[in-house]
């Protein structure tokens, strides 16, 4: 992708780049009041959602259009940039009609090709950064797709937005930070911004420091946190937002590591950590390897008595003791439970090509 670098954009200097407001804009004394306590805090970039997508009907979905001149009166008050959410070419248009700064393209709208593209189609010809945020479901390809589709409609003040990921089964965050899929992405495009919004990721206020220290620890350029002046009161994603005060506590708490290092000592410590690693992989491989060759025997023995592939009574136990073993072994036992899913998911489909031999 042909992009510009963040700090290329004309208005981002420190690290991390911090975008802050409320969830959605609800009134003009509301918005009023957030940004300018927020500006005492030294927030330069505010978001604030106009149209708001909702998973169910009946919610409160913005309060649209009405709120765009809100937005023009705080920005010229307070010499501030504006980020807000769009859905549609309308939104698009209105969006820039009003002097917006930052676009950005929602999860449930990443989803949708159709939609993204739409969008960039409306964007032809406009010189203004665009953020993408992931996909609601974990689909790195997705994505990269969104990103694709805006980039080629010359879209380059481009950045991705990492809110975490739909997951029924997570009982601690909103959205599952799933990090190795923003990773991902890192890698393959590592001089695309990547902005984490730990808001969306916690779901809850007290956790939103916790992630966002582990986005700048992952070496993420910037963050987009709710903040209102309110959040109790707020008519979406109260129990997400922070106050200003609250806001400027947890910005003053985090530390920006450094990406790398010159002192020789320290590489050369770290060098050697790291050859040991290789050599703990390379045993973990062959380890992995001799495990899969006597799966593949007991899939032969199988087929040999006519017995069905998948021994539920065997998984079972399997899936209880392996954790069980990581704890005694200081080992993350959800972690080992999600490896060994995957190891037998391989195991099934090597036993599957000797039965139909």
């Amino acid at each position: 992708m042909d992009t510009i670098h963040l700090n290329e954009w004309g208005f981002v200097s420190n690290k991390p780049f911090v975008i802050a407001g409320p969830c959605s804009v609800e009134t003009p004394q509301q918005l009023d009041a957030t940004v300018g306590q927020l500006v005492e805090k030294g927030i330069q970039v505010i978001r604030g959602g106009v149209w708001k997508p909702r998973t169910r009907p009946n919610s409160f979905e913005g309060v649209g259009e009405i709120a765009l001149p809100w937005i023009k009166d705080v920005k010229q008050k307070y010499g501030v940039k504006f980020a807000t959410e769009v859905a549609t070419p309308y939104h698009v248009e209105k969006a820039l009609k009003f002097g917006m700064d930052i676009l950005w393209v929602g999860a449930r709208s990443t989803v949708n090709p159709f939609t993204v593209q739409e969008i960039a189609n409306a964007l032809k010809g406009v010189d203004i950064p665009v953020l993408v945020k992931n996909p609601v479901n974990p689909d790195v390809a997705l994505w990269i797709g969104a990103l694709e589709r805006l980039n080629q409609a010359g879209i380059k003040k481009l950045g991705a937005i990492h809110r975490g990921f739909s997951n029924f089964n997570d009982h601690t965050y909103r959205n599952s930070p799933l990090w190795q899929i923003p990773l991902e992405l890192k890698t393959r495009y590592p001089y695309l911004p990547l902005i984490n919004d730990p808001s969306h990721i916690c779901g809850k206020r007290d956790l939103i420091q916790m992630i966002a220290q582990m986005a700048l620890d992952l070496d993420m350029e910037g963050l987009i946190i709710e903040s209102h002046i309110r959040p109790d009161e707020a008519w979406s994603d109260a129990a997400q937002q922070v106050t200003p005060d609250a806001l400027n506590v947890l910005l003053s708490q985090l530390h920006v590591p450094s990406p790398s290092a010159e002192n020789p000592i320290f590489k050369s410590k770290l060098e050697l950590i790291r050859e040991q690693i290789d050599e703990v992989d390379r045993a973990l491989l062959a380890t992995l390897s001799q495990r899969m060759k006597l799966v593949e025997q007991a899939g032969i023995f199988k087929k040999e008595n006519d017995v069905a592939l998948f021994q539920i009574d065997r998984w079972k136990k399997v899936f209880q003791s392996r954790p069980e073993w990581a704890v005694q072994m200081d080992l993350n036992p959800d972690f080992i439970k999600e490896l060994f899913r995957i190891i037998h998911v391989e195991s099934i489909r090597e036993q599957s090509k000797h039965m139909g031999e």
